[in-house]
């Protein structure tokens, strides 16, 4: 008999050591649910470059991951910010607070980004930026909490803006998409044309969404610049590329027209008969390689069209959040920022990218050319890849940036 109660005791005391690991890992899960929050544009001007692309991306990313980390649920809940920095602040603070929102991404726009990623810092949660190109986000904006993953507006200048000065594209116009996000393109651009010897000869701003474009190609017609670049995206990228060909800007072979900000989704809006030979840098290209390719074609079963660099920058920056949670054992954000920042990221979308003190994640950019319809051979082979700028060169140097947390 006292074998018997001995051995049930040494039983129970391995058990009660067994479940030990597993109790305090379920401990630190904060509400015992990792939740993660998509903040985005579902039907307004950007809705196409993220919107439901991006909650899809989220949905894949938490069920390739399992559907849970450490023992517990992974829940992911959306919005539509309406390209409305108010209401993203609102949501956002919600969301954080009696939602338990552990994580925000997406934020397309610039100005909701701006407007989150201070509420993530303030409420001690973590804000990852995909949508959103302004470069103030890891400048002045820069926060412990928030990550600017994808892209921003100094890569996409400093590479597009490159390529048309060495083809002798050396007089340059803008117009720009009249706030945060437009500005910080145009800004860079301008910067990048400077460095090299070139000059700025004039530039308008147009609303979000305009209507009209005609008053501005005129502008830029009777300026004379070689370039007329667009500092927008989306619709207004579209219809301003558009409005140029109507106008025929490119008719007399003395201007050309450089987007600095165009997407697969953008060409398969205006056609290649329109878009060929427009240079663009990207972050991802959905037939770059076999990786890029089979992801790419298990997002167009779900979506029924090809992912752009923010939905690819969503799914891989989510999964990167997942397993920084798994390698740490709880959600806490400080634990969760350092574990993501120590850990370089492999995978389709990068290869060796590293998150900085400033929160920019650095990794290659590819400078881009639209295809003429002839040497387009399936649906959506969009673009030659013309070169790959490495992360280094792509992105901003540390030694000028703004932001408080870079040490100096």
């Amino acid at each position: 008999m006292k074998s018997k109660k001995l051995a049930a005791a040494i039983c129970a005391a391995i058990q009660s050591f067994a479940l030990t690991p597993a109790m305090a890992q379920s401990s630190k899960i904060s509400d015992d649910t990792v939740k993660i929050g998509v903040l985005t544009d579902m039907g307004g001007l950007y809705s196409d470059l993220s919107g439901e692309g991006s909650v899809t991306a989220v949905r894949m990313a938490i069920e390739d991951f399992g559907g849970k980390v450490l023992g517990r649920p992974i829940e992911m809940i959306f919005a539509d910010h309406q390209n409305k920095a108010d209401i993203a602040s609102a949501k956002a603070r919600e969301w954080y607070d009696s939602q338990k929102v552990d994580m925000i991404a997406d934020l397309v726009t610039s100005s909701t980004a701006l407007a989150v990623v201070d509420i993530a810092k303030q409420k001690n949660r973590i804000a990852i930026v995909n949508g959103a190109g302004s470069s103030r986000l890891t400048n002045e904006a820069c926060t412990p909490n928030s990550i600017h993953y994808a892209w921003d507006t100094y890569a996409l200048a400093n590479g597009t803006a490159n390529a048309i000065l060495k083809q002798g594209g050396s007089s340059w116009y803008f117009l720009a998409a009249d706030y945060a996000f437009g500005h910080s393109l145009e800004k860079d651009a301008s910067d990048v044309i400077k460095s090299k010897g070139g000059k700025i000869v004039g530039g308008s701003r147009h609303p979000l969404a305009a209507a009209d474009f005609s008053s501005f190609m005129l502008q830029a017609q009777a300026s004379g610049a070689q370039v007329i670049a667009f500092a927008n995206a989306g619709p207004d990228a579209v219809n301003s590329i558009k409005a140029a060909k109507e106008f025929g800007l490119t008719k007399s072979g003395k201007q050309s027209l450089a987007s600095l900000l165009f997407t697969v989704n953008d060409v398969h809006s205006l056609g290649l008969e329109t878009a060929q030979g427009l240079y663009a840098t990207d972050a991802f290209y959905w037939d770059l390689d076999d990786e890029t390719r089979k992801w790419s074609k298990r997002f167009f079963g779900k979506m029924k069209k090809m992912p752009n660099m923010i939905h690819a920058g969503v799914y891989s920056s989510t999964m990167h959040y997942l397993k920084a949670i798994q390698a740490t054992g709880t959600d806490e954000a400080g634990a969760v920022m350092k574990q993501m920042r120590d850990t370089p990221i492999n995978d389709f979308f990068a290869k060796n990218g590293k998150i900085r003190e400033d929160g920019r994640m650095v990794h290659d950019m590819y400078l881009v050319q639209v295809k003429k319809p002839s040497e387009s051979k399936t649906p959506w082979d969009y673009f030659h890849v013309k070169a790959v700028i490495p992360g280094e060169q792509a992105f901003q140097p540390l030694a000028t940036s703004k932001c408080p947390l870079v040490k100096k």
